[in-house]
Formats: C-alpha cells, sequence, structure tokens
C-alpha cells in the first residue's frame, strides 16, 4: 500500500506542477483575479483558479490509483467538485456569505447522506467501557457540521501567499502517517493525492505567488481533509480519533475560534472580515510575509506530530498531550492580542 500511495502522489504532484500555470492563463483570460482591497497583503491583482488544479489533480490521481472501486471516494470526488465549482463562482463573482453557506450545506449534506456515499460519523471509540457509543439519528447532522466547519476553517486561514496550501500539505501527510499506521486504504491513497497536489500547487503559490487558490481551493481542501477523517481515521478503533484531525488544523481552527470570539464580543457578525488573524498580528510583529508563513507551518508541522503521538499514547497521555496543547495556545492567543475586541468593520473580499 506504501508503495501505491506514493504512486497517487507522485501523479498528483506532476499533475498539479503542469495544470496549474494553465489554470494560470485561464483565470487571466477569463477576468477572475483576486482585486487589492484595503486587508489585502498582495499589492497587485492575482489570478484565482489555483484550486481548480488542485482538484484536477487530486482527481486524475485518485482514478488512476483505482481510487473509483470505492464508493466513498467517488462521492468525495463529486463533492469536492461541486465545493470546487461554487468557489470559482464565489471568487469570479462574490456571494452572499449566507447563499455560500447554504451551498456548502447542500454539498455536505450530498455526501453525508447519498445512498450510495454516506460518508458518516456513525459513533467514536470510547476508552470509558471499551466500546462504541453511537450517534444514531445524530450522525448525519454531526458529520455535515464537521465538514462545513473544515470548510470554513480553511477558508478563514487562507490570507498569506502559500499558508493554507501549506497547512493542508502537512495536515493530509499527517492523516496519511495516521492511516497507513491504522491501515486504511482510502484514507491512504486519498491523503496521499491531496498532498501532492497541494505541494504541486505550492511551487507556484509561495511569496511572490504568481497564483491563488481562490475559495475554490481553501474550500476544496477544507472539504477534502473533512471526508478523509470522516470516512478513514475516524472509523478506526482509535479512542483519541477525533483528536487526530482537530490536531492535524489547529492551527486554522484556533484562529477561527478566536476570531469568532473576537468579532462577537465587538457586536459584529462572524463573517465580517478584518485584520485581526493571526498572520496579520505575526506580520505587524515585524515578520516578513515568508517568514510568517514559515513559523505558522512550523507550528502546523509540531501539531502535527503530536496528532500522530497521541495514537501512539494511552489515553491519559493523549489528555496531557491535548492539554499542553490547549495551554501554549490560550497563551500564545493571550500574548498576540487574538482575543482583543476590535470595532474596526471591512467589507468582507474574501482573503
Amino acid at each position: 500500500m506504501l508503495e501505491k500511495a506514493g504512486l497517487v502522489f507522485g501523479l498528483a504532484l506532476v499533475a498539479s506542477l503542469v495544470l496549474t500555470p494553465l489554470a494560470r492563463r485561464l483565470a487571466l483570460r477569463a477576468g477572475i483575479v483576486a482585486p487589492v482591497v484595503s486587508r489585502s497583503v498582495h499589492t497587485e491583482p492575482k489570478p484565482f483558479l489555483g484550486g481548480l488544479a488542485m482538484y484536477v489533480a487530486f482527481a486524475a490521481a485518485m482514478a488512476a490509483g483505482g481510487g473509483l472501486r470505492d464508493p466513498q471516494v467517488v462521492g468525495i470526488l463529486v463533492c469536492g467538485g461541486l465545493i470546487m465549482l461554487l468557489g470559482v463562482w464565489d471568487d469570479r463573482r462574490p456571494l452572499r456569505p449566507k447563499v455560500k453557506f447554504l451551498g456548502q450545506l447542500l454539498i455536505a449534506a450530498l455526501l453525508v447522506y447519498f445512498p450510495a456515499w454516506q460518508v458518516q460519523v456513525q459513533g467514536i471509540y470510547s476508552p470509558l467501557g471499551d466500546r462504541w457509543v453511537s450517534f444514531g439519528l445524530l450522525a448525519g447532522p454531526l458529520t455535515i457540521i464537521w465538514i462545513v466547519s473544515f470548510i470554513n476553517v480553511m477558508n478563514f486561514i487562507d490570507g498569506l501567499d502559500g499558508l493554507a496550501a501549506g497547512i493542508s500539505t502537512i495536515a493530509a501527510l499527517t492523516l496519511l502517517v495516521v492511516s497507513l499506521q491504522q491501515s486504511l486504504p482510502a484514507a491512504i491513497l486519498l491523503s496521499a493525492a491531496l498532498a501532492g497536489a497541494a505541494i504541486g500547487f505550492l511551487r507556484y503559490n509561495f511569496n511572490p505567488a504568481k497564483i491563488f487558490m481562490g475559495d475554490a481551493g481553501s474550500m476544496f481542501l477544507g472539504l477534502t481533509l473533512a471526508a478523509i477523517s470522516v470516512s478513514g481515521v475516524m472509523k478506526s478503533a482509535l479512542a483519541v480519533s477525533v483528536l487526530v484531525p482537530v490536531l492535524a488544523l489547529a492551527v486554522p481552527i484556533f484562529d477561527t475560534a478566536f476570531a469568532i470570539v473576537r468579532r462577537l464580543a465587538g457586536g459584529r457578525s462572524i463573517g465580517q472580515a478584518d485584520k485581526d488573524h493571526l498572520h496579520h498580528r505575526l506580520l505587524r510583529l515585524g515578520l516578513s510575509h515568508r517568514n510568517t508563513v514559515l513559523v505558522m507551518w512550523a507550528v502546523s508541522a509540531a501539531l502535527g506530530f503530536s496528532a500522530v503521538a497521541v495514537t501512539e499514547v494511552n489515553f491519559a497521555g493523549a489528555m496531557i498531550i491535548v492539554g499542553l496543547v490547549l495551554a501554549v495556545a490560550f497563551g500564545a492567543a493571550r500574548r498576540l492580542g487574538l482575543l482583543e475586541v476590535s470595532h474596526t468593520k471591512e467589507k468582507h473580499s474574501g482573503r
């Protein structure tokens, strides 16, 4: 299986390297570009459609690797394509937040409830009593919440060249390692293909970026990472299975959570964009664009290692790791002022 994962990774990587420049040309020709607005870090319009290149590379690698024999993989590819197209639409002509959110819900519900796919978290393994705890009728709604949350977490963190793609790569590699440990064939191939597609795109997206992934890319990455965790890692007999994807994506999860708290405390909509995200704070501390991204990659990598570590220790040890992560996260948030309330309102721009 490791050899097959390597093949799928390589195919996705090469396809992404080839397709991303083509997507850039298409975006420029079609006028699908990111304008410069008040909260932008870039100083000139940049083409979108990086998400399209990543998706096609990912889907092609999965098809070549034989992944289409698994109905759930087919569902992930179909819904990944739909969420990517929704993002392309939003990149070209920004949708109202409520309309985009409704689209996310419908696509997640399709993945969860379509009879042939039913990508759902049916329950979790409890260390208390050493048994499975079924979610019953709540399995579908809880999975939809999980998927939509990951979609928006990745959408929120996409604010600097290479940031979202790099964090997604680290998360995908983390899920790959855990999937290999647990011998989960579909999750292994999906994780390998996603990592390859994201790394290929990074060749053109790292600062100074030649192309952006746009909402098409960030939402595709979020949905796919959520689906991999649901269809693979969280179905294993790991008592800490739910912690693996959460720790792997802890940087964007915490950043989004702090942003929600900050905006609600300031009497603003949670969809109201601002310049108080973690990467904005690091930039204001004097770090360069590249160094800010590298610092956040390093933190994500450390959290990825912690995600793998919780699968190798007993439940008590896993709780100690989680406690340390939470303590460090809240300490860093206070020091960086991530919970400080700002009353400055800005028009939502998507990046």
